[in-house]
This record gives structure tokens, sequence and C-alpha cells, in this order.
């Protein structure tokens, strides 16, 4: 599968499992990164818009996928020298090379939704009553300014507002992200 290209997301049932668990099941599972000292799991983007994802962690293993969009949420799940193991929003896993991940935290808007024509209001404040101020489309990525452990603010260009986190993928279950 070598220069596949591989921009979008496709929902799946583990992702959906690995939401239901909850941040009791994340927090518990969470250790300090063996290279970085940094808590893993956790999220980050991807710097560039070509990234190789790679079997294993050096530029001698294959690369399995090419993303081709900067700001896509990846979760590092280990370290290993200038290395780190990602997964993405399908569950995919593999090596990318530290210098092309940001810590700039985005997120994808309800990746796993397969209703067709299906939005997700962005609202004014947090709070279902709230006025809406855009209507998202699944697979979006939006910057996470701050989360509350129910909604986050986010931003896509210059719109900002507040979504519910758990239609988020790249932030976790109550997490608070200040």
């Amino acid at each position: 599968m070598a220069g596949l290209s591989r921009g979008g997301v496709l929902p799946g049932l583990a992702l959906l499992a690995t939401l239901a668990a909850g941040q009791s099941a994340r927090a518990q599972d969470m250790q300090a990164g063996s290279v970085t000292g940094l808590p893993v799991p956790r999220y980050v983007s991807l710097k560039t818009d070509r990234v190789n994802l790679r079997e294993g962690p050096s530029k001698d293993h294959r690369t399995r996928w090419v993303y081709q969009r900067a700001g896509l949420p990846v979760e590092i799940v280990a370290e290993f020298e200038t290395w780190r193991r990602v997964r993405d929003a399908d569950g995919s896993e593999g090596w990318v090379l530290h210098s092309l991940l940001s810590g700039r935290r985005t997120a994808l808007v309800a990746p796993w939704s397969k209703v067709k024509d299906e939005t997700f209001p962005l609202r004014k404040e947090a709070d279902e009553e709230s006025s809406v101020v855009a209507r998202l489309q699944p697979g979006v990525i939006a910057n996470v300014a701050s989360c509350s452990s129910s909604w986050c603010r986010i931003s896509i260009g210059n719109t900002s507002g507040f979504l519910r986190q758990d239609r988020l993928w790249g932030v976790y279950p109550n997490e608070k992200v200040d």
C-alpha cells in the first residue's frame, strides 16, 4: 500500500467503544513517554501536508500511508528515539518522525458519523440552548482552544464557538484543555 494517500477518516465501532470507555480508563493507561516524559497516549497534529506513516521507527521501513492534511489530529501511543507511533481516527497505526508533528491541538468533528448530510451545531456558548453560529460537517478539522470536560471551544477559519466534547476526535472524554 506504499504511496496511498490518507487524508480523511473512516469510522469504526472500536472508536465508539474507546469513546464510551471514558476518561477513567484513559487515565489508567497514561504513562510518561520514554523519550519526552510527556503523557502517552496524547493527541498532537500533523505539522505539514505530507507526512509518511511508516511500518517501523526508521526511514528504512516501508511507507504505509502518506497523510496529506496538515493539522490532522493523531494520537501518540509510543515513543522511540526521534520516532512516534501514532494512531489516526480510523485506528491505523504506524511511525512518524517527531519533527513532522505539532503540539497544536486539533480535532475532527464526528468522524464516525455515517448519516448522509448530518451536521453538528457550533454554538455561541457552551449550552444546548445557545444560538448556532455554524453547522459543521463530519471530518472537519477544528483548532481546539479549550475544553471544560463536556464542551470544547473550537475554531475553523474565522468562526469559533462551542461543540460538545463527545462530538470530537482529538480530545479525550472529560479531558480539560487550557
